[in-house]
């Protein structure tokens, strides 16, 4: 026979205590247990003094993160007196109402208590078929296995950047390079080679000539981040020919390619070019990303990486640290809009408002702007890219732009690591109306000549 443990006999002998229950008279206000907050004497910030206790304790890779341009501007959306060229928002205002409520719906009714539970870290299955499907209509064969959900366009790109650079390797990017990257390369230490475009495109002589270059120095890049279609922020595409060679490099040299995808469907000239994706064929040299952020739209916050499986097992394990999983009702959302229209229409009308916002601001640029200037002229996607004489810095310009005149834009700087582009701009042409890109550009227009004669003055011009 085992003998009972003391405690347990002790705890079973225990008195038991009487309980005293207050009958509280009917219509009495219910008392409450929290007890009543500790008076506060005055609110205040934090001085600068006080921040600085925790300088010692900043991890070393934080020192060197920098922020998104793009979302240093952001604020100045949302006041009604300033004009936006910056954010590269969509034409979300053009999205049905009637369409919204209807999907809202049925996410309440039939799938609400699986709407707002976690969900698989890879993303459901049921939109990870449909993300098969839309890869599809752009010639990019998928399974669905080859699928992760993200939380944006955004996170996937942190993935990849995460998943394959330690500090100090190198990795090749466009130059100028998508501004929201930045903080990705940054934040995990990349060293960014920056390789030029023209108006085709990356100049994929370049990559050869930087990949010999590095491996002299013993610097081989661990990957090329590249956007192909319609370039965030130049504006270009990248033709057929370079994507050709540029997938034939990647067989030949052993370079990861990691093709972000965004813009890809918003088309509204010429004709449709197969993804680096699909030119693999499946050798497993390019990681594809892409959004619906741009298809649908950016509040859902839904992206995706398609890889190989060996690929997307580490990145899963890097978003279960990052956010367990994207946000399940999000992805509902998308599941059941895609299950009751047809994206692709959306997607049509989208492309029809956008063809004339480009035009309207093509336009004003060829109206406003001084000889010497020069930009891109996209085939799609939402942004131009204009570049300015070499002695105007659009940084300062900016600056002039927002408190004379009213009007915001994305200075060249923000979309390079090595300080170039302090001539340069982007403007977004999606995300108002055509009457306001012509005045917002009417008053860029007047910045410049402002600063173009103030360096006159001071003897820079003859």
């Amino acid at each position: 026979m085992v003998p009972e443990h003391p405690t347990a006999t002790a705890a079973r002998r225990a008195p038991t205590l009487p309980v005293t229950t207050t009958v509280r008279p009917p219509g009495a206000p219910t008392s409450s247990r929290t007890p009543p907050p500790r008076p506060r004497h005055h609110e205040t910030a934090l001085t600068p003094g006080d921040s600085a206790r925790y300088d010692a304790r900043f991890a070393s890779r934080a020192a060197g993160i920098v922020s998104s341009v793009m979302r240093d501007l952001m604020s100045l959306s949302e006041r009604p007196d300033i004009i936006s060229l910056a954010g590269g928002f969509p034409s979300t205002e053009s999205f049905e109402r009637e369409v919204f409520d209807d999907v809202i719906e049925a996410v309440a009714r039939d799938h609400l208590a699986a709407a707002l539970q976690y969900g698989p870290t890879e993303g459901l299955a049921e939109l990870r078929e449909r993300i098969v499907e839309v890869m599809a209509h752009e010639g990019a064969r998928a399974r669905v296995e080859d699928i992760m959900v993200t939380s944006g366009g955004q996170q996937a790109i942190d993935l990849s950047i995460r998943t394959f650079v330690n500090p100090g390797d190198t990795v090749l990017a466009e130059g100028p390079t998508y501004p929201g990257a930045v903080p990705c390369f940054t934040t995990y230490e990349a060293a960014v080679e920056h390789v030029p475009m023209d108006d085709d495109g990356l100049r994929v002589d370049l990559v050869e000539a930087s990949l010999d270059r590095l491996a002299a120095e013993g610097r081989p890049p661990k990957l090329l981040y590249t956007i192909p279609n319609f370039h965030n922020p130049g504006g270009v595409t990248m033709s057929l020919e370079r994507r050709e060679r540029l997938v034939r490099i990647a067989h030949e040299r052993e370079l990861l390619i990691v093709e972000d995808n965004p813009y890809g469907q918003i088309r509204f000239d010429g004709d449709p070019l197969p993804s680096l994706w699909e030119l693999d064929d499946g050798a497993g040299w390019v990681i594809y990303l892409s959004t619906f952020s741009k298809i649908l739209a950016p509040g859902v916050r839904v992206g995706w990486v398609a890889a190989p499986a060996a690929v997307l097992r580490k990145m899963n394990l890097g978003k279960q640290a990052a956010d367990l999983a994207s946000s399940t009702l999000s992805q509902r959302l998308v599941v059941e809009y895609l299950r009751r229209y047809d994206w692709r229409d959306y997607v049509a009308r989208l492309n029809g408002i956008y063809r004339s916002r480009r035009d309207a601001m093509l336009r004003a640029l060829e109206e406003e702007m001084p000889p010497e200037a020069a930009w891109t002229r996209p085939q799609g996607g939402l942004f131009v890219w204009a570049t300015l004489p070499d002695y105007l810095d659009t940084t300062n310009l900016l600056a002039s732009a927002v408190d004379k005149h009213e009007v915001a834009f994305v200075p060249g700087r923000g979309a390079f690591l090595d300080g170039r582009g302090g001539n340069a701009m982007r403007l977004n042409f999606s995300g108002v109306p055509e009457p306001v890109i012509s005045e917002g550009v009417r008053r860029l227009g007047i910045a410049v000549a402002e600063m173009t004669d103030l360096h006159r003055a001071l003897g820079g011009l003859e």
